[in-house]
């Protein structure tokens, strides 16, 4: 017994220390290098983020404006995720040269091929600007007096704030508007595609796996980004040279063992950690629900014109993906939150929380009425938000023909508020877009999809909303198939043939014949439906909910003080933090830290287009040829797992250990814990990464491309890096 009360007082500490939030690097040696040291850092907060001196932030990047990248070579070799550079991958793939099916190497700078509209994004320095941007601020100013002020000092403080002419200045709102921070960033427009497996590897599991673990995919693609001659953002040019960034990040050969530290660098997108009992069940029970039901249709639906046609699926398969993505995530969100018990968690915080409060006179004044007000607000947007998500999901997102009709609503609109002149005008930008739309559309499964979602729609939106209206015109129509198949006939919009005809038109018969399309006047009688009774509810509501989940999170911060409270994710650059970690999702289940190379061959399914594999990695595996990159066993580890806070646009992230060297990159979060953007709970809560010795595998063994390793800095013995 006193050996382990020993033992005690030297683990207690660090297994203290919570893990979980998404940090922000300005603030690492204030708020986090201790807790960091204690499960395992051994470099220093600086090391990490400085405003002046090299840090690993200035390796990391936003990458396609959605998603995270880094530095890993000093002449600009980027390294994201496949499905962060699967648009641009498509984009330049054909039927004779099918990047996503085969893959590719650039074997010199000659080969890399230009990424159309990619950029990459670095942080030059950040600063906390809330004194500015809240001078004269008050708390009885009405909401939209109060954002004048701040966008009047918003606009100050861009004018103050010196940059290089290459650089830009962005500020984002933190803490729901409690904290204001600047970003000076350059974005770098010249990024060529250098390399990628076969979506094979890259996508190995596709949609059944996605989302889950054990994991097997090879995640990951290879960009370049290039400068001018003097090493600063430019578009394209033939003369533009690699990039040499200020800090690539060095990879480690030893990867990262279980029970070791590791930290996630990058750009997560949104979580809402801080909604009350009454949002977070709406979300779970009410909206969640809808889509998943409708993007199941959906899904469906495509999935069956892509397997009886390789062109569909080339054309398909990244809007498949995405759709795809957001059902499976909103799917596990409604397990985690129910399985683990987020709602009773939820309860018994704001019970503590009015507890602190009916015993502060201060506190009973201020912030009494804040969850009452809350639920309230909640439950009269709940209908109104149920509707828009229906109509979203239903008429815009996935609806091909529904949604080009919203998207030229504003330039059709324009021959009548402003005449053929200025429409004419606009036809350019219009005829673009139009271009974009039209290179993987396949009226044959928008048609389908069409029919399936309207009939989801029609039954679940209110009569006098919209559903009314989609029910008659079934009926008039011998069913939704039907329905479809007279608007899909008679629309322009359907035909890529019949819309460049129509362009070549003059300007008074392309915008009569625009406003006479069937599609485009069934899209007008839903939106009109839409905008007449759902959104002037939700813009009268939602604005409250705001102010008042300002004013939560700010009681929160006052009342809690002992707590510490990271800022929601909001696609600035953040650092997460935890430890390579197995799980338990249910009795008896217990996951495993890391999958192999073995795993892929046994799920593997000759042919299957989600678990096929291809045959020279077979070779690979047979002849254990793996090169340096086999682990301590002798197998090659394929991805592992952490309790690192992460979320979309994490995507992509380095995963770095105790010494900032990059063990791995992130992709993906396991089922059970997908709750986390509302939820986060290390207990269940793991990130999911690929391993970065699977990734040079790939690259070095099987995609033959040693000119890219010979580029990168690897090391051994987990050794420290150097400034």
């Amino acid at each position: 017994m006193k050996k382990l009360l020993f033992l005690l007082l030297f683990i207690t500490p660090a297994a203290l220390f919570a893990q979980g939030g998404m940090w922000i690097p300005l603030h690492l040696e204030k708020q986090n290098e201790k807790e960091m040291k204690a499960l395992g850092l051994k470099i220093e907060a600086d090391d990490i983020y400085a405003n002046v001196n090299p840090s690993l932030k200035d390796a990391i990047c936003q990458f396609g404006g959605g998603c995270t990248g880094e530095m890993i070579s000093p002449e600009g070799l980027l390294l994201t995720n496949h499905h962060c550079g699967f648009d641009a991958i498509q984009n330049l793939s054909t039927l004779e040269h099918n990047y996503i099916e085969n893959g590719y190497w650039a074997k010199s700078r000659e080969e890399e091929m230009p990424a159309k509209g990619v950029t990459a994004t670095f942080i030059s320095r950040m600063e906390d600007v809330t004194a500015l941007a809240l001078l004269g601020v008050t708390e009885s100013m009405a909401e939209n007096t109060r954002q004048a002020q701040i966008d009047k000092n918003l606009a100050q403080i861009r004018v103050n704030t010196k940059k290089e002419k290459w650089e830009e200045i962005q500020i984002r709102p933190f803490y729901s508007g409690n904290q204001y921070y600047l970003f000076v960033t350059q974005t770098f427009k010249d990024v060529r595609f250098v390399g990628a497996p076969p979506s094979s590897i890259g996508k190995f599991g596709a949609d059944t796996d996605n989302w889950v673990w054990p994991r097997h995919t090879g995640d990951f693609s290879l960009f370049r980004v290039y400068a001018d001659k003097d090493n600063h953002p430019a578009e394209y040019s033939k003369d533009n040279a690699p990039y040499k960034p200020v800090k690539h990040l060095a990879i480690s050969l030893d990867g990262a063992q279980e029970g070791e530290f590791t930290m996630v660098y990058g750009f997560p997108g949104r979580t809402d950690e801080y909604l009350t009992e009454a949002a977070v069940q709406q979300i779970g029970e009410v909206l969640d629900p809808a889509r998943v039901s409708v993007r199941d249709r959906a899904l469906k639906i495509m999935d069956g014109f892509m397997r009886k046609d390789p062109a569909v699926k080339i054309a398909y398969i990244a809007r498949y993906s995405s759709i795809s993505n957001s059902w499976k995530k909103w799917l596990g969100e409604m397990l985690g939150l129910k399985t683990f018990k987020a709602l009773e968690k939820k309860r018994d915080y704001e019970a503590e929380f009015s507890s602190r409060v009916g015993k502060n006179p201060d506190f009973k004044y201020r912030y009494a009425n804040l969850l009452p007000r809350l639920r309230q607000l909640y439950k009269d947007i709940e209908p109104y938000a149920l509707a828009r998500d229906l109509y979203l999901e239903s008429c815009i997102r996935n609806n091909e023909i529904l949604g080009l009709a919203a998207s030229l609503d504003s330039w059709i609109g324009t021959y009548d508020k402003n005449g053929a002149a200025f429409f004419a005008g606009k036809q350019k930008d219009a005829t673009a877009g139009l271009e974009g739309f039209y290179k993987d559309y396949r009226p044959e499964v928008d048609e389908a999809v069409f029919a399936g979602l309207l009939e989801i729609y029609a039954g679940q939106m209110r009569e006098e909303w919209g559903g009314g209206f989609v029910k008659m015109a079934a009926a008039k129509n011998g069913g939704y198939p039907g329905l479809a198949s007279g608007i899909f006939k008679n629309s322009v919009l359907a035909s890529r043939d019949k819309m460049n005809a129509l362009l070549a038109e003059k300007p008074d018969l392309i915008a009569e014949t625009l406003k006479n399309d069937p599609a485009y006047t069934f899209w007008k009688t839903l939106n009109d439906a839409y905008q007449t009774n759902v959104q002037p509810k939700i813009q009268e509501l939602q604005p409250q909910i705001n102010l008042l989940q300002r004013q939560y999170m700010a009681a929160q911060m006052e009342v809690f003080k002992e707590k510490r409270f990271f800022p929601d994710a909001n696609s600035t650059l953040r650092l997460t933090y935890g430890k390579v970690d197995d799980y338990s999702p249910r009795d008896a289940v217990v996951y495993n830290e890391r999958t192999y190379l073995e795993g892929i061959m046994e799920k593997y399914v000759p042919g299957d287009y989600e678990f096929d594999v291809p045959q020279k990695l077979i070779d690979l595996w047979k002849s254990k040829d793996y090169g340096q990159y086999a682990d301590a066993t002798g197998r090659i580890p394929v991805a592992f797992i952490g309790t690192n806070h992460t979320t979309g646009g994490n995507s992509g992230s380095p995963a770095l250990d105790a010494n900032g060297n990059l063990v791995g990159l992130n992709f993906d979060r396991v089922w059970e814990g997908t709750m986390s953007d509302l939820n986060y709970d290390p207990a269940i809560c793991r990130n999911i990464m690929v391993d970065i010795r699977y990734v040079l595998f790939i690259v070095d063994k099987f995609g033959g491309a040693s000119n890219l390793i010979g580029e990168m800095k690897l090391v051994k013995g987990k050794k420290k890096r150097k400034k």
